[in-house]
This record gives structure tokens, C-alpha cells and sequence, in this order.
């Protein structure tokens, strides 16, 4: 009796089961289509099969846009410049699933009397597969809020938020890049920038780290850099900048001093940005954009700085990826720390993880006052750490100043020295004499 209870709840299960199955489908089907009993959609065209779209206002020439060989958004009409992706993907995200508001007309002939004879705006898709989609957008309607539209191809009149045509309302001026310097933020490998008669070199060494390779090899204080990245990746004409904006531009421009010049190197190669400053205003010239084009002055002060500004203060690179190794040597104190798991151990003695951290700490925060390129004597304290699971080793030694009373700081790989107060350094000492041993547990 049990076994064939059993066996009738199993089969109801499977059924359930089915059915669900069945449900999810059905809906999964449905995803992206329009409700039965609602107006009809007008275009459904895929955003990755779009090759080309043209653009064309009542009266006006029209403005085409590409996808070429290259896998780039360009326009190609009225006049050949680098597209904008954000700004093409409102147009084809548009494309993707516009639904008309309601069928006005299910077979119009005055097409005139809704602004579609010429249309207010034509917008013509090409896809792929070499298909090709007009639509005509006209006059708004009388309650507002949505204007009239129809597919070339389809004998129906409809009506569709007047938001959709504004999606589609662009001209090349809406559609272009408009940075200033374009690359490619994630493949950068090298930034050159020659600012107040200095001339370096920032080499990446890796995600987030920058080194100073020139004028010589110096550590670099990445956040710095990537402000300077950022703010090249950011700059961008004004939208409502005109062909006698670009003239005058063109003319202050050449008369102008240099303030700055950038080349960023990529996987495409290297481009190069000039900023030059007229009184009180910036203008630049990029080899990626054709014309000259006033900047703001956060840009113009982002590049006037000297090479001090893009070193890094700190002595250690560890920051907050906790070392798992650190010798000291002091004079005859040559302690050595090793980590394992969470415990710290000095000559098989396990170590009070309070006082280690607080040395730890006062590493991490070592900073120099300020940067010098003689001075360095004979080192007092040398201090390796080891980090980032072993990968990164990083050596200092310090050594009193030759004059002055402070101490100067080497960092191996680094050509120049790191000024540190007197005080800073006796803190440092104190920190590395107050590591003590843990204390046994209490037995329960």
C-alpha cells in the first residue's frame, strides 16, 4: 500500500515537474515580446547585427555611421571622424525593441499630413545580412507627448513616444568622439610627459603600479599617475563648439607658449597631447583629433606639475598586502620575522601579534619629507620585506644624513634618496624594540 502511494506521488511530481519546465520556457519565449493585446512593435533588429545607420533631418544632409573592418564606429558622412560608442549605442539600443504607442492608421495615404512627406527625420538601418530598415518620424501629435511614425515598408501609420525620437534625433556633432586623445586605458604601457623644462617617463609595471624610468629609474606614486591617465581619458571639445571657436583656438594656439606635452603609448602606438596656456586659458592639439580645442584649467594644472609630484613618498610598496617575512638589522640586533597563517614567529618563538602589527604599521606608514640626491652615508638600519605572497621583495637601508641631522632612506631599484626626520627614525627603532614574544595561553 505504501510502495503504490509512493510510486502515485512520484508521478505526480514528474508531472509538476513538466509542467514547470514547460512554464519556463513558454515565458523565457516570451521575453522581449510585446503583450498580445498591446500595440505592435515597430523594429526589432538585434544591436550587434547593425553595420550602418543613416541619420537625415528634414532638410538637412544626412549623417552616416559605420562599423567598420576594424570593429570601430565611425561616420563616414558628412565628414570622415572616429564615432562615439555610448553615444551609437543609444541609437541602436533604440532599434533593438521599439513599440509603437498605438496604430493611428492601418493603411495611411496622406503621409503629408503627419510630417512624413518629407519626413522630419529619417532613420535608415542596415544590418548584416544586407537587410535594410527605413523609419519616418514626423510631426508630434496634437495631445503631445508622442509623435507620428511608419516603417517604409509597412502600410500602417502608428504613433510612438516622443523619447524615441529623441533617441534617434542626432547629427554627427551627437555622434562623434569627442576625447580629446583617444587610447586604450588597459593596454597603456608607457606615459611621457615634459612639463616645467623636465622631461620623464612613467613605465607600467604592472595593474595599478607605475614606475619612473626616466630621467632615471625612481618609484612612482601610482595614484598620481592615474590621475594623469584619467584626466587624458576624460579631456573632450565642447559640444557646442564651432568651426570659428576651432579658428580662434588655432590662432591662440600658435601663439602661445608650451605648458605641456603628453605622448601615451598603447597597443596602436604612441600619441601625443600639447596643452599650451594664452593668459588665463588652455588650448590643445592631439595627433588622434584633427584642430585645435580649448580646455579647462583642471586639465592645464593636471599636466603642470613637476616631476617630484609623481614619486612616491613612501618607503614601502607593500600598503595594505601584509608581509610575511621582515629581517631587521640594527647594529647587532638582527631579528627575523616570518609569517605563517596568522601567527608571527622570531627563532621558533611565537610573537605577540599586537606589537607585530604595530610595527608592521610604522613601516607602512614611513614617509619621506622630501627628496635628495646626495647626503647618503654609511647605513645604520637595513630593513627587508618580503609581501604579496612572496612575489614582492623590497629592501631599505637608512644612513644619517651627511648634514642636517635627519637620515636618508635607499630603496633598492631607486637612483635618489628619501629624507626622513630624526625623529621617525627613533619611532621606527622604538617600534622594533617593543616586538615581544606572546605570552603562554592560561590553561582552563
Amino acid at each position: 500500500m505504501k510502495l503504490g502511494r509512493m510510486l502515485i506521488a512520484a508521478v505526480l511530481l514528474a508531472v509538476l515537474g513538466i509542467a514547470l519546465w514547460w512554464s519556463n520556457r513558454a515565458e523565457k519565449a516570451k521575453e522581449g515580446q510585446p503583450a498580445a493585446d498591446g500595440p505592435p512593435r515597430i523594429l526589432a533588429i538585434a544591436a550587434d547585427t547593425v553595420r550602418e545607420f543613416a541619420i537625415q533631418r528634414r532638410g538637412e544632409a544626412p549623417t552616416v555611421v559605420q562599423f567598420n573592418d576594424k570593429g570601430k564606429w565611425v561616420i563616414t558622412q558628412p565628414k570622415p571622424l572616429p564615432a562615439d560608442t555610448v553615444a551609437v549605442a543609444g541609437v541602436t539600443n533604440t532599434a533593438l525593441k521599439l513599440d509603437s504607442e498605438r496604430v493611428v492608421d492601418p493603411n495611411v495615404s496622406d503621409l503629408a499630413s503627419y510630417g512624413l512627406a518629407p519626413a522630419v527625420l529619417e532613420v535608415k538601418i542596415t544590418q548584416k545580412d544586407g537587410k535594410t530598415s527605413k523609419l519616418l518620424i514626423g510631426e508630434n501629435t496634437p495631445a503631445g507627448g508622442a509623435v507620428y511614425a511608419k516603417l517604409d515598408s509597412d502600410p500602417r501609420l502608428f504613433t510612438i513616444n516622443s523619447t524615441n525620437k529623441v533617441s534617434f534625433d542626432k547629427d554627427f556633432k551627437d555622434l562623434r568622439d569627442r576625447h580629446l586623445l583617444t587610447f586604450t586605458e588597459d593596454k597603456l604601457s608607457k606615459v611621457e610627459l615634459t612639463a616645467r623644462k623636465q622631461s620623464f617617463e612613467f613605465t607600467k609595471a604592472g595593474e595599478g603600479e607605475w614606475r619612473i624610468t626616466a630621467p632615471k629609474p625612481m618609484r612612482g606614486n601610482a595614484a598620481q599617475v592615474e590621475d594623469l591617465v584619467l584626466k587624458l581619458r576624460n579631456a573632450q571639445m565642447d559640444a557646442s563648439f564651432t568651426d570659428d571657436d576651432a579658428k580662434k583656438a588655432a590662432a591662440a594656439f600658435a601663439a602661445a607658449a608650451s605648458t605641456a606635452v603628453v605622448k601615451v603609448t598603447d597597443q596602436d602606438g604612441t600619441k601625443t597631447f600639447e596643452i599650451r596656456k594664452a593668459k588665463d586659458d588652455y588650448y590643445v592639439k592631439s595627433s588622434t583629433l584633427a584642430g585645435v580645442y580649448k580646455v579647462g584649467k583642471d586639465l592645464g594644472d593636471g599636466l603642470d606639475k613637476p616631476l617630484d609630484d609623481f614619486r612616491n613618498k613612501k618607503i614601502f610598496d607593500f600598503g595594505f598586502n601584509d608581509p610575511t617575512h621582515i629581517e631587521i638589522a640594527d647594529g647587532p640586533k638582527t631579528p627575523v620575522y616570518d609569517k605563517s597563517g596568522e601567527t608571527w614567529m622570531s627563532a621558533g618563538k611565537k610573537i605577540d601579534s599586537t606589537s607585530m602589527q604595530a610595527f608592521i604599521e610604522r613601516l607602512r606608514d614611513l614617509s619621506a619629507t622630501k627628496f635628495v640626491e646626495t647626503g647618503f652615508t654609511t647605513p645604520v638600519v637595513t630593513l627587508t620585506v618580503v609581501s604579496n605572497q612572496g612575489k614582492r621583495r623590497e629592501k631599505v637601508e637608512i644612513a644619517p644624513a651627511a648634514s642636517g641631522g635627519n637620515f636618508l632612506a635607499r630603496h633598492d631599484g631607486d637612483a635618489s634618496f628619501y629624507e626622513l626626520a630624526a625623529n621617525v627614525v627613533k619611532e621606527l627603532r622604538q617600534a622594533v624594540g617593543d616586538v615581544r614574544e606572546a605570552q603562554p595561553e592560561k590553561k582552563k
